[in-house]
């Protein structure tokens, strides 16, 4: 008896049946944890404009989102007329819906900014969106809309100098808000279902002047069991419990001197076992142990490690495998052992400003600079340089990486670096 047709039959079917290997989305600014690691593998390092590009989606207007992901759906913000607007883009480069969010217009720091900063925020059936002036929204997959207010009707009138563009932290049934600006400081827990209020607590600081205003975004520290939130600006970072909103802990000693112009803008950095809570403009760095209870001090025992000097500036830091990254502004690598603080490199990677964040996947970091030049290194202790490439545009957003592609939000178009037909 022939059983080759058999064989064959049953192996075809098995094919057709075995589970295919599926896209990790990436359902917010930070990606799938909020720590700016992705798990896919197979990505690519080299492109340009003419080379390894999928498609090119051009955008009506100036935006600084990082665009959220989620199966064949992306999400991003931008000027779009007089309005901010939300995109809904599938990931073969076509537009499914587009709606106005919030009022728009307003640009800072000679065209570093607009009210599309903060990024989306999705979990596959929703996404949340927040614009510069105020509106907090929630659209269902088919763009209809959920829930809709204006945070600064609700919270009271923003008092920032640069805008608010901080990005609310989606997690669970939850939506978290971190209002801090001259006119106050909230820490606010929302129903993401329904945008009712769950907790709203009075976050207090130590700034003057500009101190006072934050631009960094919360993050979500988990391991086990433990979670809490780290919230970050008015000279202080501090963890807060998901339930209600009280304090755990408060680094201090973050500013330099009696300066008033120490605004925060990157964010922290959490990882299982260590959070790096960043400064600004090349002030302290400093490594808490994830236990750590009270007020934290220079030399507390809470404290893993601090550097006096060297924050970035804007890029939030990075940490793997043991490892600290820091990204500064005038595009600086820094790779810090995660135990000591003990530095193992710093080198120049390109001659711009840095504004995105780094993210790690497939073993290497990805790093975007402001004139569209996108360096690859190699993750590690000893600096390898993988790729440099080039697109033809501004840049401010950080990555997103889903579905074997990385795309970049540029001020006049979406980049999908990658293979085509997804």
């Amino acid at each position: 008896m022939n059983l080759t047709p058999i064989v064959l039959h049953f192996l075809s079917a098995s094919l057709i049946l075995a589970p295919t290997p599926s896209a990790e989305n990436w359902p917010q600014w930070r990606g799938p944890a909020g720590d700016g690691i992705s798990s896919e593998t197979n990505l690519p390092t080299k492109w340009s404009d003419k080379d390894n590009l999928a498609w090119t989606f051009p955008l009506p207007g100036m935006g600084e989102s990082t665009p959220a992901v989620w199966g064949d759906r992306i999400f991003l913000t931008c000027q779009d007329g007089d309005h901010i607007a939300l995109f809904c883009i599938s990931t073969d480069g076509k537009e499914l819906w587009r709606k106005p969010v919030g009022p728009g217009g307003r640009t800072i720091r000679n065209n570093e900014g607009n009210g599309a900063s903060a990024s989306p925020s999705t979990d596959g059936k929703h996404v949340w969106v927040f614009v510069g002036s105020g509106e907090l929204a929630c659209y269902d997959f088919d763009g209809n809309e959920t829930w809709k207010f204006n945070v600064q009707e609700r919270y009271g009138k923003f008092n920032i100098q640069w805008g608010f563009h901080c990005t609310p932290l989606l997690d669970g049934d939850r939506l978290y808000l971190q209002l801090f600006h001259s006119g106050g400081h909230q820490l606010v827990a929302l129903n993401k279902a329904t945008g009712e209020e769950v907790w709203k607590v009075e976050r207090k600081g130590g700034g003057h002047g500009e101190n006072r205003e934050s631009y960094a975004s919360m993050v979500v520290y988990r391991k086990g069991d433990q979670a809490y939130l780290v919230a970050h600006g008015d000279d202080f970072a501090t963890a807060h419990r998901l339930t209600d909103g009280s304090e755990i802990w408060r680094v201090g000693d973050l500013t330099i001197g009696n300066r008033q112009d120490l605004r925060f803008v990157a964010s922290p950095a959490v990882s299982p076992d260590l959070i790096v809570i960043p400064s600004c403009k090349n002030g302290p760095v400093v490594a808490v142990k994830p236990e750590a209870t009270g007020m934290i001090t220079t030399g507390s025992p809470a404290e893993a490690w601090r550097l006096a000097k060297g924050t970035p500036d804007v890029p939030s830091p990075l940490i793997h495998d043991g490892l600290v990254y820091l990204c500064k502004e005038d595009g600086a690598l820094v790779c810090l052992d995660a135990k000591t603080g003990e530095e193992k490199y710093t080198q120049r990677l390109h001659s711009s400003l840095y504004r995105a964040s780094p993210v790690w996947a497939d073993g290497n970091l990805y790093l975007t600079a402001k004139d569209g030049t996108m360096t690859v290194v190699k993750a590690g202790p000893k600096f390898e340089k993988i790729a440099e490439n080039t697109l033809p545009d501004q840049f401010q957003a950080s990555p997103a990486i889903s579905g074997g592609r990385i795309y970049f939000h540029g001020f006049g178009a979406l980049y999908a670096v990658g293979p085509a037909g997804k």
